[in-house]
């Protein structure tokens, strides 16, 4: 059979027409996906790909976000080119997200600092650790990748950390990581590592003021629940 172009299909199949005529608002999220698509497979539209790849996350693209390439490609018609199109896409929207993100100029709470943070850490599926560096009136100075590890843990060289800290003249810092499992407890070598950077960066008089632990949806913070 014959795969049909585009400019073959029945009109309500013709997502970029129907852009051009009624702008992107007007879209289900199945024909923007299909736009990225271009076209399906012998058996089905673009459309009906696209819609067959949301239903498997029960139409959520923050899930769809997460697939990897090999996944993508899983879909029957969607080959290297059309699942790196797609990647592309969604993270340049992510990264948009992170732009239009209101600017918390100071932290005052473990909740601007998880609105700061969540959207680099949040849909991860591996461990990063990060930092955020203050000056005296609690202003973001930096955002710092200290580290990034696998799937469980993450390394962090507490001697990288205080140099960054002591080049910008911070005065405090936030660590934060994040587990791609969803649990929110730390563990005991979270807890351990808190009670290092703690104690080094008290040597060289830099106040840890939190630990988040940041998951897909919330976060635990060592500092709201008296751990630090």
């Amino acid at each position: 059979m014959k795969k049909l172009p585009i400019t073959a299909w029945l009109s309500e199949d013709r997502p970029r027409e129907k852009l051009i005529e009624k702008g992107k608002e007007s879209l289900s999220n199945s024909e923007l996906l299909a736009i990225l698509l271009g076209s399906g497979n012998r058996d089905e539209s673009a459309v009906s790909l696209a819609h067959r790849m949301l239903k498997s996350v029960d139409g959520k693209i923050s899930e769809l976000a997460k697939f990897p390439l090999e996944k993508l490609t899983e879909f029957k018609g969607v080959g290297q080119a059309k699942a790196l199109t797609i990647m592309t896409a969604l993270e340049f929207g992510k990264r948009r997200h992170q732009e239009i993100r209101p600017n918390k100029e100071n932290i005052a709470s473990s909740r601007d600092v998880f609105q700061i943070m969540h959207p680099l850490l949040g849909e991860l599926q591996h461990e990063e650790f990060w930092v955020l560096f203050l000056n005296n009136s609690n202003k973001v100075l930096s955002k710092y990748q200290l580290s990034k590890g696998g799937l469980t843990a993450t390394l962090v060289d507490t001697r990288l950390l205080l140099k960054r800290g002591l080049e910008l003249l911070a005065v405090a810092i936030v660590i934060c990581h994040n587990h791609p499992s969803g649990k929110l407890k730390p563990s005991r070598a979270d807890i351990d590592l808190t009670k290092k950077i703690k104690n080094a960066c008290n040597s060289v008089d830099i106040k840890l003021l939190d630990h988040l632990i940041i998951t897909e949806k919330t976060y635990f913070s060592f500092a709201d629940e008296n751990q630090l």
